[in-house]
């Protein structure tokens, strides 16, 4: 993983990188990501639409709602990293803050050098006190971080530029490589007083422009309405090989619109929003046909995306009696037809969903055997005893004769949990309660995919409604778990580990603001955890991760809905792009740079 040299030689090697993968990809010497253009110019502003609202420029705490380029994992673009993700290289890092980093064969612990030129944007050193402070501040608040860094004994100060995290106990091969995740935040900042005399307080949501140290800085904030970021020109690591040729706007500008439609109607115009990631197959097919898109001003490009494993499904509630039984949420999954979906909805360009890491190599098929067979061997009689003797397979829906035949046996399955119907009412037959389902979504547009899988509910006697909220409704229902069905996206990277306790822990399940959305308590979910979290090495990584995959299918907490592999993006042609786009992450937007050119050509067309 990429040594340096270190004096003290019974010590570990400080390295320059480190990767989950084998050997990062750059040597130490390299001078910037190969695909950048390392002589991009700078200026002009990147306009952006966002859907919704925000009142807090904290994303550090469960309240509240932080603006864009704020996010409550990572730096977003106001704060550096320990160190930095590579954007074409899964699960690896190099030098930011921290220019080294240091860790025993046995992953007992990690220790950082920290560059000694990082600085504050008011000039104040970055120092290991900040890295200690955001630490203990992160972990206490935010419950990602808490999961995240559930193995993390303590945080110290082990030298002048030096910080080193002890480990609770040794073997999580992970945590060298997402410490280096680590954001910092100014405790100078933070323990001092705001203009009017107050003392300022992490732990609430905050309106106050906060100090950063990335490329960018919070220029101007309307609340709720718009805020703008502007360039650093003496950002301090804005020769580090990682940032060389990337960060070329000067502004970034992003404009909230009330709902989906303004959004869109503002992009077809021009100016409020300058490109546009379209997430619906409909729009991306039959809608860009609009007079710019048609003069060339507007550029439709598709992009591959191979960095992420994923499920995207309806995930259902467990936290609620009506879901708790197996059978019930298996049965909602025999009643979803997604081929007829995809035909009449989605033009025929999705696969379906088959596994929480959909897309990557640890992704489970087949039966199990080898490896995986053995580690769910240790908790056979906890999961699903089908998982060792039958594939996983969803329904398919290719002829009418099969739907007849899936949807009867959902409606056996639903009665084997003690439902019957009563007056063209689903009902339980020993509470005289009927099942209904409440969907919760945060756009109208929702309601075109929900209907058809609502329809089939309904054919079931199963009544079901439809509940849309506003942005800041929907993230406060999110976070506090007040929901029967909601649709979303788990995403997974490469080396799986502790951001799984997020997912689908049991400590998670009650925690507001967690991950676990189906608010899993499984013993044999956390028991796998653990062996995804301590695999010894790859092979066992993926064994483990195969393993939890299968168990979470077999127990039906998702619906699993649909994937594609491209990111597709439409764009006023005012960028200059790169010959190639990072093939991990599939799209670097902060590679792009304004063309001038083009953009005074856009700007002459259209008066």
């Amino acid at each position: 993983m990429a040594p340096l040299s270190n004096a003290r030689a019974a010590e570990p090697e400080w390295r320059y990188a480190v990767s989950m993968l084998g050997e990062p990809k750059y040597p130490a010497d390299f001078k910037h990501l190969d695909y950048v253009n390392p002589d991009a110019p700078k200026g002009g502003t990147l306009n952006q639409s966002v859907v919704g609202t925000f009142d807090s420029l904290n994303p550090y705490v469960v309240q509240g709602t932080p603006a864009s380029g704020l996010v409550g994992f990572g730096g977003g673009i106001l704060y550096d990293t320990l160190m930095s993700d590579s954007p074409d290289q899964g699960s690896t890092n190099y030098g930011l803050i921290a220019d080294a980093v240091a860790y025993p064969d046995d992953f007992a612990w990690v220790k950082f050098r920290l560059n000694a030129a990082a600085r504050w944007h008011d000039g104040t050193p970055i120092t290991a006190d900040d890295v200690v402070w955001s630490f203990d501040v992160v972990k206490k608040q935010s419950p990602l971080y808490n999961k995240y860094y559930h193995d993390v004994a303590k945080a110290e100060i082990t030298g002048e530029r030096e910080v080193t995290f002890t480990f609770s106990s040794p073997g999580n091969r992970e945590l060298p490589n997402i410490m280096g995740q680590l954001v910092v935040l100014p405790k100078h900042w933070w323990e001092a007083a705001d203009a009017s005399g107050k003392k300022r307080d992490i732990s609430k949501p905050s309106t106050e422009i906060p100090l950063g140290s990335s490329a960018y800085k919070i220029e101007s904030v309307d609340l709720g309405k718009t805020i703008i970021w502007s360039r650093v020109p003496d950002y301090w690591a804005k020769d580090l090989p990682v940032n060389v040729g990337r960060y070329n706007f000067d502004r970034l500008q992003y404009q909230y619109f009330r709902d989906v439609t303004a959004s869109w109607e503002a992009f077809k115009k021009g100016g409020y929003n300058d490109l546009r990631q379209e997430n619906m197959i409909r729009r991306w097919t039959q809608d860009y046909t609009f007079p710019a898109v048609t003069k060339g001003d507007v550029v439709k490009a598709r992009f591959p995306f191979h960095s992420i494993g994923k499920m995207q499904g309806f995930y259902l509630n467990t936290r609620r009696d009506k879901f708790k039984d197996p059978k019930v949420r298996e049965a909602l999954t025999w009643a979803f037809d997604f081929e007829s979906m995809n035909k009449n909805l989605f033009f025929g360009q999705y696969q379906r969903i088959n596994s929480y890491f959909a897309g990557i190599d640890l992704a489970s098929s087949g039966l199990p055997t080898g490896k995986e067979l053995e580690i769910l061997e240790t908790v056979r009689g906890q999961v699903p005893e089908n998982l060792f003797t039958q594939e996983f397979k969803l329904p398919v829906y290719d002829t009418p004769q099969t739907a007849r035949e899936n949807l009867r046996h959902a409606v056996n399955l639903l009665r084997e949990a003690g439902y019957d119907q009563q007056n063209g009412k689903l009902v339980n037959t020993k509470t005289g309660q009927p099942l209904t389902i409440e969907f919760l979504a945060d756009d109208p547009s929702d309601e075109r995919v929900l209907g058809p899988f609502m329809d089939s509910l309904r054919r079931l006697g199963i009544q079901t409604s439809i509940r849309v909220v506003d942005n800041s409704q929907y993230l406060d229902r999110l976070n506090n778990f007040d929901y029967d069905i909601m649709m979303i996206v788990t995403p997974q990277t490469q080396s799986p580990g502790n951001e799984q306790r997020d997912f689908w822990s049991s400590a998670a399940a009650d925690t507001p603001g967690s991950r676990n959305y189906s608010g899993i308590k499984n013993p044999a979910i956390d028991k796998l955890i653990d062996r995804v979290v301590f695999a010894k090495d790859r092979d066992e990584l993926v064994a483990a991760t195969h393993a939890l995959d299968r168990v979470l299918l077999w127990n039906y907490y998702v619906v699993p809905q649909w994937t594609k592999d491209t990111i597709d993006i439409a764009y006023w042609n005012k960028f200059g792009i790169p010959e190639k786009q990072p093939e991990y992450l599939g799209i670097d937007m902060f590679s792009w740079w304004i063309d001038t050119a083009k953009e005074q050509a856009l700007k002459a067309r259209a008066q």
